[in-house]
């Protein structure tokens, strides 16, 4: 669970940009050629992309807070995986438009310095309270906290279902299949662009779509649900879904007829893809077992998920003067959700087990939310900032 989540929350915050109205456009870089001539006209922030990452972590926060109010709150994560991979494949496509190559080192050094420094501290604050007090009943805290610094608590939650659900770093697992992908992803791209034609690139890209819903579908079991919620290798069709969105735009030019063609219609189907998404969110329980349904959700719910996210991305990336697009670009939205979100998700879950812990039932959605911000918040401006700055160094 996840922007950023780039994240999840985790793909915020990979560079600035230059403001023209509601949209941060990058400059052009000259002939940008290699088969991906729009690659660096789409490489700016979109305020109403931030403003939908805020969305996506607040309904994860209250189905943490009581599943009840949203059974399907979970597949705000999977709207992050898809933003992820979008805004991700975005920037890669750009530098190598740019530069005809991708550098990887300094690629996986921002990672490096967007996320690592916020989580240690949560980590580091974990283990404290862990350690000195009787919360959360956290035991192996060392473990735990081992596994979620390094991106693995997904793959031990895989493996054994019992493992680290409870603990106050269960929500790392999102984490672990985000940068589990991005050790490959940019690697089999990089593969990708140096050898095929870019149609071929973007042929692939949809193939390697499909290849998770039929590992999926293989895999299925009862037992295996939780296998197939923590994997990487059942979830990559959420992140490829965003990168195939920019893998399309970049491989149209402005003035190709199919390019407005497609304008028109994301913008159309925004809304109801982000209403279908909202209607699972409120009425639809993604997790337990419901015998069949629950079959028909971890096999192809989570790519129907994928497509509805992928859908609600393009809508906005092409249609930043929509209605849609302008109310998710509302400058406390979009704010938040650049600076915020990814803070907000990993502190959350913690505040919620820690809340639990202390028996508070009156007022508990609203506590976790005052607290959580308050602890985003110094996250944002204490430790990620710092390191942000760091990271855009390593951009120029």
């Amino acid at each position: 669970m996840a922007s950023t989540p780039e994240s999840t929350a985790v793909a915020a915050a990979e560079g600035s940009t230059a403001v023209t109205g509601r949209r941060r456009t990058a400059p052009a870089a000259p002939g940008a050629r290699r088969g991906f001539p729009s690659a660096t006209l789409h490489n700016g922030r979109v305020d109403a992309l931030d403003g939908l990452r805020t969305l996506a972590v607040a309904l994860v926060l209250v189905y943490h807070v009581d599943r009840t109010l949203v059974p399907g709150g979970s597949i705000a994560v999977d709207v992050f995986f898809t933003l992820s991979g979008f805004v991700i494949t975005r920037q890669l496509l750009a530098e190598y438009s740019r530069t005809g190559t991708l550098a990887l080192l300094p690629f996986y050094r921002r990672r490096w310095l967007r996320l690592v420094p916020a989580l240690l501290a949560l980590c580091a604050a974990c283990l404290v309270l862990a350690t000195t007090t009787s919360l959360w009943g956290f035991d192996g805290s060392w473990q735990a906290v081992g596994l979620a610094a390094t991106f693995l608590t997904n793959v031990f939650r895989a493996a054994d279902p019992g493992s680290y659900t409870g603990g106050p770093l269960a929500h790392t697992w999102s984490l672990g299949v985000e940068e589990q992908f991005y050790l490959l992803w940019p690697l089999l791209l990089l593969g990708l662009l140096h050898r095929l034609r870019a149609r071929t690139v973007l042929l692939c890209t949809a193939a390697l779509c499909v290849l998770p819903f039929l590992w999926r579908c293989v895999l299925w079991h009862p037992d295996a649900v939780h296998r197939i919620y923590n994997g990487t290798d059942t979830r990559a069709d959420e992140l490829l879904a965003g990168a195939l969105v920019a893998v399309v735009l970049a491989r149209l030019r402005q003035d190709d007829p199919r390019l407005g063609l497609l304008r028109v219609w994301a913008g159309r189907l925004a809304l109801p893809a982000l209403a279908l998404l909202a209607l699972v969110a409120w009425k639809v329980p993604v997790t337990g077992n419901a015998g069949l349904w629950t079959a028909l959700w971890y096999t192809g719910g989570i790519l129907a998920v994928a497509a509805l996210s992928a859908t609600l991305v393009a809508g906005l990336e092409l249609r930043p003067d929509g209605l849609l697009s302008r109310l998710l670009a509302f400058t406390p939205l979009a704010w938040s959700g650049r600076n915020l979100s990814y803070g907000v998700y990993l502190w959350h879950y913690p505040v919620v087990r820690l809340l639990a812990s202390l028996d508070v039932e009156v007022g508990l959605l609203t506590g976790t939310v005052v607290l959580t911000v308050a602890m985003a918040l110094l996250s944002y401006y204490l430790v990620e900032r710092p390191f942000l700055r760091r990271a855009r160094r390593h951009r120029t």
